[in-house]
């Protein structure tokens, strides 16, 4: 890379082999292949650690992408459409002095495009006077005849924008797109700059490279000053369309590290003209919304009837003042690619200023003179739809052939209104590491502006994205492009910054919790009851393994039967045919990544992908690491016992690790609770089954299937230090069934299902017992009454009728109870909700 100047680079020269592509501007190399200045410390540096410094450096990047669950969706995959988020570790270098006009470009052009937006929903000067064709803002979809008039907090529309960037060969950075609805990428750029600070740190440093979190605060800062009534501590919160939506991820990122409250349309509701949060204990005014999905999708009122993303009078409620969006609703009005051919003139008329950033030269298809110059050059264009949103392609003029031309020109003539012509830029290139080598790929930058009131605040780098290969020249995510850390250096070492709020600023004294969206609950509830199902079945695997290379004896044989047996009526495995070894069935359940073992793990980190801004850190990391001990690939089929055992003994470790976090990590509120009381009735559910399963089946329990059902249950030091070696029907069920000192008997799951039930809101409020204070308080007197004696009487030659009977019977008001909560804190309606597993 570079001509040797010295020692390391010459190192690098020879570890590092790289070249500038003919017809591109390359980042890195400049005249004569020399490093440019402002990427000679980075280089420096690479040629230091050498390919297996960077590899180790490397692993550490990828285990941090993957704990933290950092993905990508696809949209139209058919499997697993979340992809890890792809970061190529060698990050984009920026000059300082080249930054300071992008700045300066991207911050006129935001205000250019916030001043275009009060115009079209405000007086409309730029259509009256023929500065903007009418046929670029009335037919536009983007365009909501609902918002005009609105005047948003401060006047401003643009509370966060984003251009895309691209470098021609002469040098020139060009704008390729305009981003004013709800930019999207910030949020990944900032995970991108976490990951490559604890990769290379010392570079990091030494390169005096400026932090990103100046422009997080800027961006609080603004959404603070978009309060409609002052208040100290406001309510805002963020919109998301959902965990399908393609970045989900840095949605529920940003609300964890903005330390806002990440919503769903159905998590707020509006009264009286006020958006309210629907939290378990009441409605919650709600000052800001943050919006993370398109105008049309925000309020099936007035924008799109066949929506159930967005908040049914939302529109209203900002019209009259209660409530702020950001970004305005309409603005994405001003992402139309059409727009860019009058920004020069629209620049100079709305701020007396020419355009310091200019747009890829456009053509806008709907005026003679454009459409003929289009036609007579399309094969050096790239053609676009006036109106984004209609699903259409940009079409390459380049890779059509002759015949195709024409067609296009032929669509083009006959509807011309619709079509937007714009010159191809030979992006520049950048360094990847692929495969021990460095690869050229084509660049594409975002950056982002936020509002400071009076002017905006651009971020000190961005979200910078490669082409998936060098002949592709569509930089996309959805088209298996990667990304970049962005690295702008400054003149010295950058200040230490946080984001938490300075003492002067006290705030009273506050315990409440019970600002909890019912959708979070339902996902608490379920995070507990799968991390239950799981570990049932772990534990019973663990004890089949564990009895199939015993010694060939009779208890031996009985303890490997009931755990099959179990699993079987369970549904976790098939009805046994034949005389088959029973560690095969048990693999392929523990190896299959179609099985119910394997869909229950899958469960669980999906409900906790649910849960990203309202569980702690390590949590996340806990429950991302069992998955994966689940989703790692069968070993040889020689190997696969000892790593089944493996597996199951590192499921325990890790299912106990997230137990104990959510006893000693979180805090005691409505949260806390509906993940505890799904734990416990799940834990309930289990034992009944197996109780019924062991003890109350047609012959009698002999030693080997006790010693089996207290290693399942977790209980076998607990009776042997009571009973020694002596083990007997009766004394088991009391362990297992009625010892609230047990926490793995059902009586102890019960009496916490109580109390926690009993400290729902509903308990508080009601002046009689709620159905589900009843229900849990039914299940608990019922096991306490029960005489273990009795259960066990009629069972010593033959099946337990009784015992039978009150298993049965738990597990169907357990259920019944589930379904309760579910009506009464979830859903709010009277259907009732299916297992969806068993």
């Amino acid at each position: 890379m570079g001509r040797p100047k010295t020692q390391s680079e010459a190192r690098l020269d020879a570890a590092w082999p790289y070249a500038a592509t003919a017809g591109f501007y390359d980042e890195v190399l400049g005249a004569n292949e020399e490093v440019r200045g402002h990427w000679r410390k980075l280089t420096e540096s690479l040629a230091a650690m050498g390919h297996d410094g960077l590899t180790r450096r490397w692993h550490e990047g990828r285990r941090l992408i993957h704990d933290n669950g950092i993905t990508y969706n696809i949209y139209g995959a058919t499997q697993n459409t979340a992809r890890p988020w792809q970061l190529d570790p060698i990050p984009l270098v920026m000059d300082p002095d080249e930054w300071k006009a992008i700045e300066a470009g991207i911050t006129q052009r935001a205000m250019l495009f916030n001043t275009i937006l009060a115009d079209l929903y405000g007086p409309q000067r730029l259509l009256r006077e023929d500065l903007l064709p009418r046929e670029l803002v009335l037919p536009n979809p983007a365009f909501l005849r609902s918002c005009c008039g609105i005047l948003p907090q401060g006047g401003v529309h643009l509370h966060m924008y984003s251009a895309d960037l691209a470098r021609s060969p002469d040098g020139q950075w060009w704008v390729l797109a305009d981003r004013t609805q709800a930019p999207s990428g910030a949020g990944y750029a900032l995970e991108n700059r976490l990951v490559s600070t604890r990769v290379m740190p010392e570079v990091f440093r030494a390169s005096h490279v400026r932090r990103v979190a100046n422009f997080f605060q800027a961006y609080r800062n603004a959404l603070q000053r978009m309060v409609p009534v002052r208040r100290e501590n406001p309510r805002i919160v963020v919109l998301t369309p959902g965990p399908y939506n393609e970045t989900y991820f840095e949605h529920a990122f940003l609300a964890r590290y903005l330390g806002y409250t990440l919503v769903e349309g159905g998590d707020l509701t509006v009264r009286e003209n006020r958006v309210f949060l629907k939290t378990l204990g009441g409605l919650l005014p709600v000052d800001v919304i943050v919006r993370r999905q398109d105008d049309h999708f925000c309020d099936p009122l007035e924008l799109n009837s066949h929506s159930m993303l967005g908040v049914p009078g939302l529109v209203q409620a900002v019209r009259s003042g209660t409530v702020s969006v950001a970004n305005a609703l309409g603005s994405g009005l001003a992402e139309s690619p059409a727009y860019a051919a009058f920004l020069p003139g629209l620049c100079k008329e709305l701020l007396g200023e020419d355009l310091k950033m200019p747009t890829v030269a456009t053509w806008w298809c709907g005026q003679e003179k454009p459409l003929a110059y289009a036609a007579e050059h399309l094969e050096d264009l790239v053609i676009k739809p006036t109106f984004p949103g209609t699903g259409e392609d940009p079409i390459f003029g380049a890779g059509l052939s002759s015949g195709e031309r024409e067609q296009l020109i032929a669509k083009m003539r006959a509807n011309p209104g619709r079509y937007v012509a714009q010159e191809q830029v030979a992006l520049s290139t950048v360094p990847v590491w692929e495969g021990r080598a460095l690869q050229p790929r084509h660049l594409v930058m975002r950056v982002f502006a936020v509002s400071t009131g009076s002017s905006y605040s651009v971020m000190p780098g961005g979200l910078s994205r490669i082409s998936a290969s060098l002949s592709n020249m569509v930089v996309s995510m959805q088209r298996g492009g990667g990304s970049k850390d962005t690295w702008v250096l400054g003149d010295g070492p950058a200040p230490e910054f946080s984001l938490l709020r300075p003492p002067a600023h006290p705030l009273e004294v506050s315990r409440a919790t019970f600002d909890l969206p019912s959708r979070v609950a339902d996902n608490l509830f379920w995070l507990g009851r799968y991390t239950e199902r799981v570990e049932a079945v772990v534990r019973i695997s663990r004890a089949i393994l564990g009895r199939v290379f015993q010694e060939g004896d009779v208890t031996r044989t009985a303890g490997l039967n009931l755990g099959l047996h179990v699993l079987q009526n369970l549904g976790y495995l098939p009805e046994r045919t034949g005389t088959g070894a029973p560690e095969r069935e048990l693999l392929e359940m523990m190896y299959d990544p179609a099985s119910w073992l394997a869909s229950n793990v899958h469960q669980v980190r999906r409900v906790a992908g649910l849960l990203r801004d309202r569980i702690s850190v390590d949590a996340w990391l806990i429950l991302n690491q069992l998955d994966q001990q689940f989703s790692a690939a069968a070993p040889p089929e020689m190997l696969q016992m000892g790593a089944a055992q493996d597996r199951l003994d590192r499921a325990i470790i890790t299912l106990s690790a997230f137990a104990g976090l959510v006893m000693e990590g979180m805090t005691r509120g409505d949260g806390w609770r509906f993940l505890d009381i799904g734990r416990r009735l799940e834990r309930a559910l289990q034992m009944a089954e197996l109780l019924r399963n062991s003890l109350a089946e047609d012959s009698p329990a002999d030693v080997g299937v006790l010693e089996a059902v207290l290693e399942i249950a977790d209980s076998s030091i607990t009776y042997r230090s009571r009973y020694l070696t002596s083990l007997q029907n009766d004394l088991v069920l009391d362990l297992l069934l009625a010892d609230e000192a047990n926490p793995r008997s059902i009586a102890f799951q019960l009496a916490r299902l109580q109390e926690d039930v009993d400290q729902l809101p509903a308990s508080h409020t009601a002046i009689r017992r709620p159905t589900e204070a009843r229900l849990a308080l039914s299940l608990l007197t019922g096991v306490q009454l029960s005489d273990v004696r009795e259960l066990l009487r009629d069972g010593a030659a033959g099946p337990s009728a009784a015992l039978e009977a009150l298993c049965a019977r738990l597990i169907k008001e357990l259920n019944q109870l589930s379904e309760t909560l579910t009506r009464a804190y979830f859903s709010h309606s009277p259907q009732s909700r299916q297992l969806s597993a068993p």
